[in-house]
């Protein structure tokens, strides 16, 4: 089987949509003879921010000159981007030749694409003999195909209301789903969470005799600046090549969670793995300026939470802009109304595009959701053209692509294309 065919294979899972269990994925996982329970892992889950502080962390990580693998989801461009070792992403032949060996039991067991790229994920990582893996949750926790570590560290970033359908539509219950990645005697670390959230990580560590970490217990914030205070070391020079004060947040977690972890009080390699993330790692989406001038950002938002943190950055340019654009893409399962009410004040035209997934809403349905708003929109059903096309706008006008990791994907992939082309 080549990539090609095995690619096609793979992302044919889809029809399987999301299947939430355990089951499947540990009949696989043991059937490749348990891979996962011989990583040591860093186990990351959160409403936002869990693939910036993952990134953190394995960026601190390469800076202590540890082989580490990164697991994330979903990609931009290439499927590839999912599963890498110190920023190299995993080989097509691998990929393919997983897919082949595997492909009887995928077939019998009707594995979802989550649950076998995970488990290639898995066994790479062991296969390839990294010192560490740091792995991103897909949706949740409870029953999130990555909950069969038995990990060294455990992060919740954040919580707030997200995937309703699945998780609950309480903060208490979306936070009961994440905390149930807590096993027995764990070293937990917590982002700033909402304090009835907060309230289930402290029981669930509680009953599992395991130690938490809160963040606000090691930081001093003042004048839009942040401070880490751990035992181990002081950090208060932040050279962040992320925008927005909360991604000092995720850096500051991802510090603290290496340093009790690793018991370290290397205050360089923490402060490089910081300064070094979009090196070491690839990271991408995260108030992202594609072009300049006219300015082209890609920002991920794609909550009502991640919105506000966006807004929060982009005020502080809003004002220098001429003219004000949104490309907005979403998935339908996200509080479509409620992000589109922080928006709409802070752009002068609103264009809506369909993304190519079963999961996004359709471009009728947020045309009906606008009009509620009494906005007028703009559609695109060729996005990246329109993206492309903006470069040529006046100098001082903006562009903000935003609603969905899946738009900025699709958006990146068929420009990158068409650059290759050319």
């Amino acid at each position: 089987m080549n990539v090609d065919k095995a690619l096609e294979k793979l992302f044919s899972l889809h029809t399987f949509g999301i299947k939430l269990g355990l089951e499947n994925i540990t009949r696989f996982l043991e059937h490749l003879n348990n891979p996962q329970k011989k990583l040591k892992a860093f186990h990351i889950a959160g409403s936002n921010g869990k693939g910036s502080t993952s990134s953190f962390i394995a960026s601190m990580l390469m800076e202590f000159n540890y082989k580490t693998g990164l697991y994330t989801s979903p990609h931009f461009v290439r499927f590839n981007e999912r599963i890498k070792i110190d920023n190299h992403e995993i080989p097509n032949e691998y990929v393919a030749d997983f897919l082949s060996d595997n492909e009887q039991i995928i077939d019998n067991d009707k594995l979802t694409f989550f649950e076998v790229t995970t488990a290639m994920a898995f066994q790479y990582f062991y296969e390839m003999q990294v010192d560490y893996a740091v792995i991103e949750t897909g949706l949740g926790g409870r029953l999130d195909a990555t909950n069969v570590l038995e990990p060294l560290g455990i992060i919740i970033t954040s919580i707030s209301l997200e995937h309703t359908n699945i998780l609950g539509t309480t903060l208490r219950e979306i936070a009961s789903e994440k905390a149930a990645i807590i096993k027995k005697d764990s070293q937990v670390f917590c982002g700033k969470l909402p304090s009835e959230a907060e309230d289930i990580i402290e029981q669930k560590c509680s009953q599992t005799k395991s130690m938490l970490y809160k963040i606000q217990d090691y930081v001093i914030e003042k004048n839009n600046t942040l401070e880490l205070y751990t035992e181990e070391l002081e950090l208060d020079d932040f050279k962040m090549p992320l925008r927005g004060n909360y991604q000092k947040y995720n850096a500051a977690l991802a510090g603290l969670t290496v340093t009790k972890t690793l018991e370290t009080d290397n205050l360089r390699a923490i402060s490089r793995g910081i300064k070094k993330v979009l090196k070491n790692t690839g990271l991408q989406g995260r108030y992202e300026l594609y072009w300049q001038k006219p300015d082209i950002i890609f920002d991920s938002a794609h909550n009502p939470e991640s919105i506000q943190k966006f807004l929060t950055e982009y005020l502080t340019d809003y004002k220098k802009y001429n003219k004000r654009v949104l490309l907005f893409g979403v998935m339908k399962d996200k509080s479509i109304k409620e992000i589109l009410k922080l928006l709409k004040d802070y752009f002068d035209e609103i264009h809506i595009a369909q993304i190519e997934s079963e999961r996004a809403c359709k471009i009728d349905e947020l045309r009906i959701i606008a009009g509620e708003l009494g906005l007028s929109v703009i559609t695109e059903y060729n996005p990246a053209k329109f993206v492309e096309d903006f470069k040529d706008q006046n100098q001082e006008n903006c562009l903000v692509v935003a609603g969905s990791m899946y738009l900025l994907g699709e958006v990146k992939t068929l420009l990158e294309k068409g650059l290759n082309n050319t």
